[in-house]
């Protein structure tokens, strides 16, 4: 992974443990409802993988958001800084 990339992959981390987080969701419980692993969510979440767009919309399902507001921290970050 290019160091932009796993730039982006852990800031999309923290916001999806925040999210998580904020919902008083363990990483099992979320992995249940979207339908994926518990080492897959500690993946995202650590910045070490990045969820595909089907695994972004699940998420959100699970998380009862917006995919824009799982990823609206990338945008911030893109305005604020330039890559």
């Amino acid at each position: 992974m290019t160091h932009k990339r796993a730039d982006h992959a852990r800031t999309f981390g923290e916001q999806l443990r925040e999210l998580r987080t904020a919902r008083s969701l363990t990483q099992g419980q979320l992995a249940e409802r979207c339908g994926t692993s518990i080492s897959a969510i500690s993946n995202f979440e650590a910045g070490n993988n990045s969820p595909t767009l089907g695994t972004l919309v699940r998420l959100a399902d699970a998380l009862q958001c917006n995919v824009s507001e799982l990823v609206a921290v990338l945008d911030r970050r893109k305005r604020t800084r330039k890559d």
